[in-house]
C-alpha cells in the first residue's frame, strides 16, 4: 500500500465485499487458541493491545497467508515469549516432544 497514512493491514474504509453470515464449525485447535488467549489475558501475561501489536507486526505476507487462528496463535506465542512465560528453546523442545507422540490420538494411546 502506498498510502503513508495507513499500514498494509489497515483496511478501514476499503471495500471488502459481503460478510459471510453462514456458520463456521470451529476446529478443536481453534477453540483451544481462543481459550489460551482468554487465560493469558486473565493471568496478566498480555493485553488486547499486545496481541494486536504482534498481529500488525507480523508482516504482510504472513498476515495474508495465515488463517485467522494461525495469526492469533502466532500473536499469542509472541506475547507469551515476551512475557517470559517460556522461551523459544522451551517451546521448540515441547513441540518436538509432542511430535514424537504421533499424529493421532490413537497413535498416542498405543
Amino acid at each position: 500500500m502506498d498510502d503513508p497514512e495507513h499500514r498494509w493491514h489497515d483496511m478501514g474504509g476499503d471495500a471488502a465485499g459481503p460478510v459471510p453470515m453462514d456458520g463456521h464449525d470451529f476446529a478443536i485447535w481453534e477453540k483451544r487458541v481462543d481459550a489460551l488467549v482468554i487465560l493469558g489475558q486473565q493471568r496478566g501475561h498480555f493485553t488486547v493491545d499486545g496481541l494486536r501489536r504482534a498481529l500488525e507486526d507480523m508482516g504482510e505476507a504472513a498476515f495474508n497467508e495465515m488463517t485467522y487462528y494461525e495469526r492469533w496463535i502466532a500473536s499469542l506465542n509472541q506475547n507469551l515469549v515476551e512475557a517470559g512465560v517460556y522461551s523459544l528453546e522451551e517451546l521448540g523442545a515441547k513441540m518436538e516432544e509432542i511430535k514424537a507422540r504421533g499424529d493421532t490420538y490413537g497413535a498416542v494411546q498405543s
